[in-house]
Protein backbone atom coordinates (compact mmCIF):
# COMPACT_ATOMS: atom_id res chain seq x y z
CA UNK A 1 0.00 0.00 0.00
CA UNK A 2 1.37 3.36 -1.06
CA UNK A 3 2.49 5.84 1.69
CA UNK A 4 1.83 9.95 1.35
CA UNK A 5 5.28 11.79 0.38
CA UNK A 6 5.48 13.97 2.99
CA UNK A 7 3.91 14.12 6.51
CA UNK A 8 4.13 16.49 9.25
CA UNK A 9 4.64 15.90 13.18
CA UNK A 10 1.21 16.90 15.21
CA UNK A 11 1.15 17.37 19.06
CA UNK A 12 -1.88 14.86 19.66
CA UNK A 13 -1.59 11.79 22.15
CA UNK A 14 -2.98 9.26 19.60
CA UNK A 15 -1.62 10.68 16.25
CA UNK A 16 1.85 11.46 15.76
CA UNK A 17 2.01 12.50 12.58
CA UNK A 18 -0.59 13.48 9.06
CA UNK A 19 0.45 13.74 5.73
CA UNK A 20 1.63 17.28 5.13
CA UNK A 21 -1.64 18.70 3.09
CA UNK A 22 -4.21 17.27 5.52
CA UNK A 23 -5.76 19.55 8.08
CA UNK A 24 -6.24 19.11 11.64
CA UNK A 25 -9.33 20.57 12.59
CA UNK A 26 -11.67 20.59 16.39
CA UNK A 27 -14.44 18.36 16.02
CA UNK A 28 -16.67 21.99 17.27
CA UNK A 29 -15.98 23.39 13.42
CA UNK A 30 -17.57 20.01 11.55
CA UNK A 31 -20.55 19.44 13.35
CA UNK A 32 -23.90 20.72 14.99
CA UNK A 33 -24.34 19.21 18.29
CA UNK A 34 -28.05 18.53 18.86
CA UNK A 35 -31.00 17.11 20.74
CA UNK A 36 -34.77 16.96 19.29
CA UNK A 37 -36.77 15.85 21.65
CA UNK A 38 -39.81 13.19 20.07
CA UNK A 39 -42.41 15.37 21.35
CA UNK A 40 -45.84 14.46 20.83
CA UNK A 41 -44.27 11.12 19.68
CA UNK A 42 -44.31 12.18 16.20
CA UNK A 43 -41.61 9.25 15.34
CA UNK A 44 -42.16 5.75 16.41
CA UNK A 45 -39.48 4.42 14.52
CA UNK A 46 -36.89 2.90 17.45
CA UNK A 47 -33.50 2.43 16.95
CA UNK A 48 -30.77 1.57 19.34
CA UNK A 49 -26.79 1.17 19.52
CA UNK A 50 -25.37 -1.65 19.53
CA UNK A 51 -21.47 -3.31 19.12
CA UNK A 52 -22.92 -4.33 15.53
CA UNK A 53 -23.96 -0.57 15.11
CA UNK A 54 -27.29 1.15 14.93
CA UNK A 55 -30.05 -0.89 14.46
CA UNK A 56 -34.08 -1.13 14.18
CA UNK A 57 -35.84 -2.55 16.71
CA UNK A 58 -39.50 -3.61 17.98
CA UNK A 59 -41.35 0.29 19.00
CA UNK A 60 -44.27 -2.00 20.73
CA UNK A 61 -42.35 -4.89 21.97
CA UNK A 62 -41.95 -4.99 25.74
CA UNK A 63 -38.97 -7.18 25.93
CA UNK A 64 -35.98 -5.21 28.17
CA UNK A 65 -35.75 -2.57 29.84
CA UNK A 66 -38.42 0.34 28.05
CA UNK A 67 -39.20 3.75 29.19
CA UNK A 68 -42.88 4.42 30.12
CA UNK A 69 -42.87 6.64 26.70
CA UNK A 70 -40.87 7.69 24.61
CA UNK A 71 -41.51 11.40 24.08
CA UNK A 72 -38.25 11.90 26.35
CA UNK A 73 -36.13 10.37 23.24
CA UNK A 74 -34.05 12.04 21.42
CA UNK A 75 -34.94 12.58 17.37
CA UNK A 76 -31.99 11.16 14.72
CA UNK A 77 -31.44 12.11 11.09
CA UNK A 78 -30.00 10.22 8.29
CA UNK A 79 -25.65 10.51 8.59
CA UNK A 80 -25.85 11.96 12.39
CA UNK A 81 -23.71 10.22 14.10
CA UNK A 82 -24.26 8.44 17.99
CA UNK A 83 -22.68 8.08 20.80
CA UNK A 84 -22.77 6.51 24.22
CA UNK A 85 -19.76 7.97 26.50
CA UNK A 86 -21.25 7.36 29.98
CA UNK A 87 -20.22 4.10 32.18
CA UNK A 88 -16.70 4.65 30.61
CA UNK A 89 -14.64 2.10 32.20
CA UNK A 90 -17.10 -0.13 30.91
CA UNK A 91 -14.32 -0.94 27.78
CA UNK A 92 -16.87 -4.07 25.94
CA UNK A 93 -19.79 -1.85 24.90
CA UNK A 94 -20.91 -0.02 21.97
CA UNK A 95 -19.46 3.71 21.35
CA UNK A 96 -20.09 5.38 18.06
CA UNK A 97 -22.51 4.36 15.31
CA UNK A 98 -23.77 6.43 11.70
CA UNK A 99 -27.57 6.86 11.57
CA UNK A 100 -29.24 5.06 8.57
CA UNK A 101 -32.48 6.39 8.74
CA UNK A 102 -34.42 8.68 11.08
CA UNK A 103 -35.52 7.12 14.02
CA UNK A 104 -35.60 7.84 17.96
CA UNK A 105 -32.79 6.53 20.37
CA UNK A 106 -32.29 7.10 23.72
CA UNK A 107 -31.88 10.30 25.62
CA UNK A 108 -28.33 9.80 27.24
CA UNK A 109 -26.90 9.35 23.36
CA UNK A 110 -25.03 12.32 22.06
CA UNK A 111 -26.10 13.35 18.73
CA UNK A 112 -23.99 15.11 16.43
CA UNK A 113 -24.64 16.19 12.81
CA UNK A 114 -21.95 16.61 10.44
CA UNK A 115 -21.57 19.90 8.43
CA UNK A 116 -21.20 17.95 4.95
CA UNK A 117 -19.67 20.84 3.17
CA UNK A 118 -16.50 19.87 5.66
CA UNK A 119 -16.74 16.08 6.71
CA UNK A 120 -17.91 13.31 4.53
CA UNK A 121 -20.32 11.32 7.61
CA UNK A 122 -18.70 7.92 6.55
CA UNK A 123 -15.51 9.40 7.57
CA UNK A 124 -16.13 10.95 10.63
CA UNK A 125 -17.90 7.56 11.76
CA UNK A 126 -14.74 5.45 10.32
CA UNK A 127 -12.44 8.22 12.61
CA UNK A 128 -14.22 8.47 15.73
CA UNK A 129 -14.84 4.11 15.45
CA UNK A 130 -11.23 4.18 15.43
CA UNK A 131 -10.94 6.35 18.81
CA UNK A 132 -13.48 3.57 20.44
CA UNK A 133 -11.25 0.84 18.97
CA UNK A 134 -8.27 2.97 20.73
CA UNK A 135 -10.08 3.19 23.80
CA UNK A 136 -9.45 6.79 24.09
CA UNK A 137 -12.65 7.94 25.14
CA UNK A 138 -12.14 5.72 27.91
CA UNK A 139 -8.86 7.01 28.81
CA UNK A 140 -10.75 10.62 28.52
CA UNK A 141 -13.30 10.28 30.14
CA UNK A 142 -11.71 7.87 33.07
CA UNK A 143 -12.40 8.59 36.83
CA UNK A 144 -14.99 10.01 38.89
CA UNK A 145 -17.49 11.07 36.13
CA UNK A 146 -16.73 8.37 34.00
CA UNK A 147 -18.04 9.83 30.74
CA UNK A 148 -17.67 12.69 28.62
CA UNK A 149 -19.74 15.44 27.41
CA UNK A 150 -20.32 16.89 23.59
CA UNK A 151 -18.41 19.53 24.70
CA UNK A 152 -15.72 17.21 25.76
CA UNK A 153 -16.07 15.43 22.28
CA UNK A 154 -15.96 18.52 20.00
CA UNK A 155 -12.72 19.32 21.71
CA UNK A 156 -11.07 16.69 19.98
CA UNK A 157 -9.00 17.26 16.71
CA UNK A 158 -9.51 15.20 13.67
CA UNK A 159 -6.78 15.09 10.72
CA UNK A 160 -8.83 15.71 7.45
CA UNK A 161 -8.60 14.86 3.91
CA UNK A 162 -10.13 16.87 1.60
CA UNK A 163 -13.69 15.79 0.59
CA UNK A 164 -12.96 13.99 -2.38
CA UNK A 165 -10.32 11.72 -0.24
CA UNK A 166 -12.54 11.66 2.72
CA UNK A 167 -14.91 9.93 0.30
CA UNK A 168 -12.32 7.14 -0.70
CA UNK A 169 -11.21 6.48 2.25
CA UNK A 170 -14.83 5.58 3.65
CA UNK A 171 -15.79 3.64 0.40
CA UNK A 172 -12.28 1.86 0.50
CA UNK A 173 -12.70 0.87 4.18
CA UNK A 174 -16.33 0.06 3.63
CA UNK A 175 -15.03 -2.51 1.10
CA UNK A 176 -12.69 -3.81 3.05
CA UNK A 177 -13.93 -4.25 6.10
CA UNK A 178 -17.14 -6.01 4.93
CA UNK A 179 -15.06 -8.56 2.87
CA UNK A 180 -12.97 -9.42 6.41
CA UNK A 181 -16.31 -9.38 8.67
CA UNK A 182 -17.47 -12.12 5.85
CA UNK A 183 -14.23 -14.45 6.26
CA UNK A 184 -14.29 -14.07 9.84
CA UNK A 185 -18.29 -14.75 10.02
CA UNK A 186 -17.24 -18.44 7.45
CA UNK A 187 -14.64 -18.96 10.29
CA UNK A 188 -16.76 -18.25 13.23
CA UNK A 189 -19.26 -20.66 11.51
CA UNK A 190 -16.78 -23.28 10.92
CA UNK A 191 -15.98 -22.69 15.21
CA UNK A 192 -19.65 -23.06 16.37
CA UNK A 193 -19.50 -26.17 13.97
CA UNK A 194 -15.99 -27.92 15.62
CA UNK A 195 -17.81 -27.20 19.07
CA UNK A 196 -21.10 -29.29 18.03
CA UNK A 197 -18.70 -31.99 17.00
CA UNK A 198 -17.11 -32.14 20.68
CA UNK A 199 -20.38 -31.79 22.08
CA UNK A 200 -21.81 -34.67 20.17
CA UNK A 201 -18.80 -37.17 20.87
CA UNK A 202 -18.69 -36.56 24.25
CA UNK A 203 -23.05 -36.83 23.93
CA UNK A 204 -22.38 -40.51 22.78
CA UNK A 205 -19.85 -41.85 24.73
CA UNK A 206 -20.81 -40.67 28.24
CA UNK A 207 -24.17 -42.25 27.36
CA UNK A 208 -23.20 -45.31 25.02
CA UNK A 209 -19.44 -46.54 26.24
CA UNK A 210 -16.93 -47.00 23.83
CA UNK A 211 -18.06 -50.63 23.12
CA UNK A 212 -20.60 -50.88 20.31
CA UNK A 213 -21.29 -54.37 20.43
CA UNK A 214 -22.82 -54.08 24.60
CA UNK A 215 -26.51 -54.85 24.78
CA UNK A 216 -28.45 -51.60 25.10
CA UNK A 217 -31.85 -50.81 26.90
CA UNK A 218 -33.62 -47.80 26.35
CA UNK A 219 -33.09 -45.24 29.27
CA UNK A 220 -36.45 -43.69 28.84
CA UNK A 221 -35.26 -39.90 28.19
CA UNK A 222 -36.28 -39.35 24.64
CA UNK A 223 -32.94 -37.07 23.77
CA UNK A 224 -29.88 -39.81 25.58
CA UNK A 225 -32.43 -42.94 23.63
CA UNK A 226 -30.42 -46.42 24.93
CA UNK A 227 -27.69 -47.16 27.21
CA UNK A 228 -25.60 -50.01 28.17
CA UNK A 229 -27.61 -52.56 30.19
CA UNK A 230 -25.03 -52.58 32.63
CA UNK A 231 -24.98 -48.87 33.92
CA UNK A 232 -26.58 -48.12 36.01
CA UNK A 233 -28.66 -45.17 36.87
CA UNK A 234 -28.04 -42.54 39.99
CA UNK A 235 -28.49 -39.53 41.36
CA UNK A 236 -25.39 -37.13 42.33
CA UNK A 237 -26.12 -37.03 46.21
CA UNK A 238 -25.20 -41.07 46.26
CA UNK A 239 -21.80 -40.53 44.73
CA UNK A 240 -20.61 -37.45 45.30
CA UNK A 241 -19.61 -34.94 48.26
CA UNK A 242 -21.23 -31.35 47.49
CA UNK A 243 -20.85 -27.92 48.94
CA UNK A 244 -21.07 -24.43 48.22
CA UNK A 245 -19.79 -22.12 50.74
CA UNK A 246 -22.12 -21.31 54.09
CA UNK A 247 -22.72 -18.35 55.48
CA UNK A 248 -20.40 -16.51 53.04
CA UNK A 249 -19.76 -13.60 54.27
CA UNK A 250 -19.12 -11.56 51.26
CA UNK A 251 -15.75 -9.73 51.17
CA UNK A 252 -14.83 -5.81 51.49
CA UNK A 253 -12.56 -4.55 48.77
CA UNK A 254 -9.26 -4.64 50.81
CA UNK A 255 -9.84 -8.03 51.49
CA UNK A 256 -9.31 -9.29 48.05
CA UNK A 257 -5.58 -9.55 48.21
CA UNK A 258 -3.22 -9.27 44.95
CA UNK A 259 -0.80 -11.97 46.74
CA UNK A 260 -0.96 -14.22 49.66
CA UNK A 261 -0.54 -18.13 50.96
CA UNK A 262 -4.51 -18.43 50.14
CA UNK A 263 -6.51 -18.27 46.78
CA UNK A 264 -9.94 -17.51 46.41
CA UNK A 265 -11.42 -19.11 43.10
CA UNK A 266 -14.43 -17.46 41.35
CA UNK A 267 -16.17 -18.03 37.72
CA UNK A 268 -14.26 -15.48 36.01
CA UNK A 269 -10.94 -17.67 36.53
CA UNK A 270 -12.50 -20.27 34.73
CA UNK A 271 -11.74 -20.08 31.20
CA UNK A 272 -12.19 -23.37 28.66
CA UNK A 273 -11.81 -25.63 31.76
CA UNK A 274 -8.71 -24.58 32.77
CA UNK A 275 -7.96 -22.03 35.93
CA UNK A 276 -6.30 -18.55 35.33
CA UNK A 277 -4.22 -18.73 38.40
CA UNK A 278 -1.61 -15.84 38.04
CA UNK A 279 -4.94 -13.30 38.34
CA UNK A 280 -6.63 -15.60 41.23
CA UNK A 281 -7.67 -13.62 44.35
CA UNK A 282 -5.86 -14.36 47.39
CA UNK A 283 -7.40 -13.86 50.99
CA UNK A 284 -6.58 -14.01 54.14
CA UNK A 285 -5.79 -17.51 56.82
CA UNK A 286 -9.25 -16.19 59.04
CA UNK A 287 -11.23 -15.88 55.46
CA UNK A 288 -9.94 -19.55 54.20
CA UNK A 289 -10.40 -21.50 57.44
CA UNK A 290 -13.84 -19.98 58.18
CA UNK A 291 -15.38 -22.21 55.68
CA UNK A 292 -13.14 -25.86 56.22
CA UNK A 293 -16.43 -27.54 54.13
CA UNK A 294 -15.02 -25.90 50.68
CA UNK A 295 -11.33 -26.12 51.09
CA UNK A 296 -10.13 -27.61 48.37
CA UNK A 297 -8.10 -31.09 47.30
CA UNK A 298 -6.91 -32.23 44.10
CA UNK A 299 -9.00 -34.27 42.38
CA UNK A 300 -11.74 -32.33 42.89
CA UNK A 301 -14.29 -30.92 40.38
CA UNK A 302 -15.65 -27.51 40.35
CA UNK A 303 -18.87 -26.44 38.85
CA UNK A 304 -20.28 -22.86 38.31
CA UNK A 305 -24.04 -22.62 39.81
CA UNK A 306 -25.02 -18.78 39.32
CA UNK A 307 -24.39 -16.51 36.63
CA UNK A 308 -22.28 -18.98 33.33
CA UNK A 309 -24.08 -22.20 34.61
CA UNK A 310 -22.04 -25.49 34.27
CA UNK A 311 -18.59 -24.12 33.59
CA UNK A 312 -16.03 -26.50 34.85
CA UNK A 313 -12.67 -27.24 36.36
CA UNK A 314 -10.86 -30.43 37.49
CA UNK A 315 -8.54 -29.48 39.96
CA UNK A 316 -5.15 -31.53 38.56
CA UNK A 317 -3.34 -29.61 40.98
CA UNK A 318 -3.31 -26.60 43.87
CA UNK A 319 -0.49 -24.23 43.98
CA UNK A 320 -1.76 -23.08 46.62
CA UNK A 321 -4.81 -23.62 49.62
CA UNK A 322 -7.87 -22.44 47.81
CA UNK A 323 -11.07 -22.00 48.60
CA UNK A 324 -14.05 -20.79 46.73
CA UNK A 325 -16.82 -17.95 46.19
CA UNK A 326 -20.65 -18.31 47.00
CA UNK A 327 -21.05 -19.11 43.18
CA UNK A 328 -19.36 -22.26 42.78
CA UNK A 329 -19.47 -26.18 44.25
CA UNK A 330 -16.72 -28.61 45.05
CA UNK A 331 -18.40 -32.36 43.94
CA UNK A 332 -16.19 -34.61 45.06
CA UNK A 333 -16.49 -38.61 44.55
CA UNK A 334 -17.89 -40.29 47.93
CA UNK A 335 -15.58 -43.18 47.18
CA UNK A 336 -13.29 -44.44 44.75
CA UNK A 337 -15.86 -46.04 42.55
CA UNK A 338 -16.50 -42.79 40.25
CA UNK A 339 -14.26 -40.61 38.50
CA UNK A 340 -14.43 -36.36 38.22
CA UNK A 341 -13.53 -36.05 35.02
CA UNK A 342 -16.15 -38.62 33.87
CA UNK A 343 -18.48 -36.14 36.27
CA UNK A 344 -17.11 -33.17 34.39
CA UNK A 345 -17.98 -34.53 31.17
CA UNK A 346 -21.16 -36.01 32.08
CA UNK A 347 -21.40 -31.85 32.91
CA UNK A 348 -21.13 -30.79 29.18
CA UNK A 349 -23.24 -33.84 27.90
CA UNK A 350 -26.92 -32.88 26.29
CA UNK A 351 -28.43 -34.86 29.10
CA UNK A 352 -27.07 -32.43 31.76
CA UNK A 353 -27.60 -29.49 29.87
CA UNK A 354 -31.08 -30.75 29.46
CA UNK A 355 -31.59 -31.20 32.96
CA UNK A 356 -30.45 -27.25 33.69
CA UNK A 357 -32.33 -25.41 31.26
CA UNK A 358 -35.50 -27.15 32.93
CA UNK A 359 -34.16 -26.35 36.32
CA UNK A 360 -32.58 -23.13 36.49
CA UNK A 361 -33.63 -20.30 38.35
CA UNK A 362 -34.04 -16.49 37.94
CA UNK A 363 -34.66 -14.18 34.95
CA UNK A 364 -31.82 -12.12 33.77
CA UNK A 365 -29.06 -13.80 36.23
CA UNK A 366 -29.81 -17.55 36.39
CA UNK A 367 -28.70 -20.15 39.14
CA UNK A 368 -29.03 -24.10 39.90
CA UNK A 369 -29.60 -24.54 43.77
CA UNK A 370 -27.52 -27.49 45.58
CA UNK A 371 -30.78 -29.66 46.02
CA UNK A 372 -30.94 -29.48 42.12
CA UNK A 373 -27.38 -30.46 41.08
CA UNK A 374 -27.90 -33.46 44.10
CA UNK A 375 -31.30 -34.64 42.47
CA UNK A 376 -29.59 -35.14 39.28
CA UNK A 377 -29.61 -38.63 38.27
CA UNK A 378 -26.92 -39.20 35.68
CA UNK A 379 -26.17 -43.55 34.18
CA UNK A 380 -22.81 -44.93 35.26
CA UNK A 381 -20.40 -48.06 33.97
CA UNK A 382 -17.98 -48.80 36.69
CA UNK A 383 -14.88 -47.30 37.37
CA UNK A 384 -12.28 -49.49 34.71
CA UNK A 385 -14.88 -48.25 31.93
CA UNK A 386 -15.28 -44.38 33.19
CA UNK A 387 -11.12 -44.30 32.83
CA UNK A 388 -11.35 -45.40 29.23
CA UNK A 389 -13.98 -42.97 28.41
CA UNK A 390 -12.07 -39.96 30.15
CA UNK A 391 -8.99 -41.11 28.44
CA UNK A 392 -10.87 -41.59 24.81
CA UNK A 393 -12.58 -38.02 25.23
CA UNK A 394 -9.87 -36.64 26.44
CA UNK A 395 -7.69 -37.31 23.44
CA UNK A 396 -10.05 -36.70 21.05
CA UNK A 397 -11.52 -33.56 22.55
CA UNK A 398 -8.10 -32.40 22.70
CA UNK A 399 -7.88 -32.47 18.59
CA UNK A 400 -11.06 -30.78 18.32
CA UNK A 401 -10.08 -28.19 20.64
CA UNK A 402 -6.30 -27.71 18.63
CA UNK A 403 -8.86 -27.06 15.47
CA UNK A 404 -10.71 -24.66 17.34
CA UNK A 405 -7.78 -22.41 18.65
CA UNK A 406 -5.86 -22.58 15.53
CA UNK A 407 -9.63 -21.35 14.02
CA UNK A 408 -9.75 -18.65 16.27
CA UNK A 409 -6.13 -17.32 15.90
CA UNK A 410 -7.42 -17.18 12.68
CA UNK A 411 -10.34 -14.54 13.85
CA UNK A 412 -8.10 -12.90 16.04
CA UNK A 413 -5.26 -12.13 13.51
CA UNK A 414 -8.49 -10.66 11.04
CA UNK A 415 -9.65 -8.54 14.20
CA UNK A 416 -6.08 -7.12 14.14
CA UNK A 417 -5.57 -6.29 10.88
CA UNK A 418 -9.33 -4.63 10.85
CA UNK A 419 -8.58 -2.70 13.25
CA UNK A 420 -4.98 -1.76 11.81
CA UNK A 421 -6.89 -1.20 8.43
CA UNK A 422 -9.09 1.42 9.49
CA UNK A 423 -6.36 3.59 11.88
CA UNK A 424 -4.04 3.68 8.68
CA UNK A 425 -6.66 5.40 6.61
CA UNK A 426 -8.02 7.59 8.62
CA UNK A 427 -4.86 8.80 10.01
CA UNK A 428 -2.75 8.49 6.51
CA UNK A 429 -0.43 5.96 6.76
CA UNK A 430 -1.66 4.54 3.97
CA UNK A 431 -2.93 6.63 0.66
CA UNK A 432 -5.67 5.44 -0.78
CA UNK A 433 -6.38 6.28 -4.34
CA UNK A 434 -8.95 5.49 -7.15
CA UNK A 435 -6.56 2.15 -7.97
CA UNK A 436 -7.01 0.68 -4.70
CA UNK A 437 -10.19 1.68 -3.65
Amino acid sequence: MNRYSNYRKINCDWINEIPSDWNLVRGRFLFNSKKQLNTDLQCKNLLSLTLSGVLNKNYHSSDGLRPENYNTYQIFQKDDLVFKLIDLENVNTSRVGIVHEEGIMSPVYLRHEPNQNKIYPKFAYWFYYYLYKKEIYNSIGSGVRSSMTSSDLLDLEIPLPSIKEQKLISQYLDKKTEQINRLIKKIQMKIELLKEKKTLLINHYVTKGLDSRVEMVESGVSWIGKIPSHWKKKPLKNIAYMKGRIGWKGLKQEEFLDTGDYYLITGHDIKNDKMNWKDCYHISKERYEESPEIMLEEGDLLFTKDGTIGKTLYIDSLPKPASLNSHLLVIRPINKSYNSKFLQYMFKSSQFLMYVEHNKTGTTFYGMSQNSMENFKGYFPNLSEQSKIVSYLDKHTHLIDNKILNEQKRVNLLNEYYQSLISSAVTGKIKINQENK
